[in-house]
């Protein structure tokens, strides 16, 4: 699969992209501190004598955290590193009252692994994950209250975060875009942390790059901060490389540096020239132990994990019938998934997913409502199916139950019996109806044996009128047919 290629005037040029995305961990308490890290809270409540950076303070680490991180890990297909240690990681903001950052620099607690997307065009491409580490977030500074003072929250500083870095593997905004929305349905099928970028539990820095087609090596790289929304990451990694090619096709040089991206204009922006790692002057967290895992224990992980997007889309392919792209769908969001399978057992698994991807969303989108406040239970999902695929109903009749089903979220073999909407197969009695309709319509008869083939869906619609609605529409088809021919 080719990537991104942007034409210069002295030649074509590719696209090098590389990811590094922080997740914010579920865990009731932060990384260091017992502390609360709900999301919402008023600001400074949630901020212990550690968060807030009190001298003599010394950090505990939370065992959660870690266990959040090697589930992850193992979900990146990632090898998991026994041994890891702490780093300080030295800078000065407001933010941040320590002056430094709890991190892991050297040995981090997770190494190599990846993550396969799948591309629009049914090609799929597996992206290398260089390592993950676990650290504490800092705070956040609140510069649009007030024009002449900024105001500190500290209730995120300290919260547990994984940043997952990637290799250079992109090479396009559609791969970098697939590659954020896979890692967000694995995290929040493993229930590590919830992926909502637009709370900030999931950011995402990018690193650009360009180089001529052939050519080898890598070019200076820009990176692009705190970048929260996968159309914003897009967005990003196609107006920067463009920058970069104009650069360099007017003779200037990339310099390395920090910017960001202004998404209302399109634009990065510098934020600060170079940075390497000697800028933050690591050095070994005195006051946390290395961290040592035993095996035993990952194994116990290992065995907690769920079935994650890629098997279960496989299994829904394989077992159920369904496309790729119904699979893909379906499968994106873990409880989606789990209602699907929850209305597609014992049913017709293909009539399930059409009703699920069309009505059913349809339904959650109008009323502005979640599949957990969905009135439309999955097992009343595939009784619906049951009476269509058992000639109960017809397709129209099942509109209208489905419509009386979101309104009252009852059975809709209740609401068939209830409203006398089954379906007549009675061929005598739509026979009785398909020869009135003939007899009272003389004029048409004459059109249709004339040519006027169209006609045959006109004559369909008055025997369905007249039966309203209930008349199974392949026998009224066929015996309008029979007579009419």
């Amino acid at each position: 699969m080719t990537g991104m290629i942007i034409e210069g005037k002295t030649g074509n040029w590719e696209v090098i992209c590389g990811l590094e995305i922080h997740c914010q961990i579920i865990s009731k308490s932060k990384m260091f501190s017992g502390a609360s890290t709900h999301y919402g809270s008023d600001p400074n409540e949630n901020v212990s004598f550690i968060d807030a950076g009190m001298p003599g303070m010394l950090p505990t680490l939370n065992k959660e955290c870690v266990h959040q991180a090697i589930k992850t890990g193992l979900g990146l297909n990632a090898v998991i590193n026994k041994y890891s240690e702490f780093a300080r990681k030295n800078y000065f903001y407001a933010d941040l009252p320590q002056g430094y950052q709890i991190s892991q620099f050297k040995y981090p607690i997770v190494g190599e692994g990846f993550v396969k997307i799948d591309l629009e065009d049914g090609s799929s491409k597996n992206i290398g994950i260089e390592r993950m580490h676990i650290e504490q977030d800092a705070g956040k500074s609140i510069h649009d209250i007030s024009p002449d003072k900024s105001f500190i929250d500290l209730n995120r500083a300290g919260v547990g975060l994984m940043e997952i870095v990637t290799k250079p593997d992109f090479r396009s905004p559609e791969e970098a875009g697939a590659f954020l929305r896979k890692l967000r349905s694995i995290v929040r099928y493993l229930e590590t942390c919830d992926g909502n970028m637009d709370e900030g539990s999931m950011r995402c820095d990018v690193n650009v790059s360009v180089r001529k087609i052939g050519e080898e090596g890598y070019r200076t790289r820009c990176e692009m901060k705190n970048v929260n929304s996968v159309k914003f990451v897009m967005q990003a990694i196609e107006s920067e490389a463009k920058r970069h090619v104009e650069v360099y096709e007017t003779g200037g040089t990339i310099e390395q540096e920090t910017r960001q991206f202004d998404p209302a204009k399109g634009i990065s922006k510098v934020m600060r020239k170079k940075e390497f790692a000697h800028d933050y002057r690591y050095f070994p967290e005195p006051d946390l132990l290395p961290l040592v895992l035993d095996e035993a224990w990952i194994e116990q992980i290992k065995s907690e994990l769920v079935e994650l997007p890629d098997a279960k889309k496989a299994r829904f392919i394989k077992e159920l019938g369904l496309t790729p792209y119904d699979a893909d769908v379906l499968c994106e969001n873990r409880e989606t998934a789990e209602f699907f399978e929850k209305a597609a057992k014992g049913h017709d698994a293909k009539k399930v997913a059409n009703w699920m991807m069309g009505d059913f969303f349809a339904m959650l989108n109008e009323k502005k409502i979640t599949l957990d406040e969905s009135p439309i239970s999955p097992e009343n999902l595939g009784k619906l199916v049951d009476l269509i695929t058992g000639n109960i109903i017809n397709g129209k009749t099942a509109k209208d139950v489905f419509e009386i089903m979101a309104e009252t979220g009852e059975n809709p073999e209740k609401i068939v019996e209830e409203r006398g909407l089954k379906q007549v197969t009675d061929t005598g009695a739509i026979e009785a109806l398909v020869d009135q309709i003939i007899a009272e319509n003389p004029d048409n008869v004459a059109a249709y044996k004339n040519g006027k083939n169209n006609l045959l869906g006109w004559f369909v619609g008055q025997v369905m009128k007249a039966s309203k609605g209930k008349a199974n529409p392949a026998i009224v088809n066929k015996m309008l047919m029979e007579k009419l021919n």
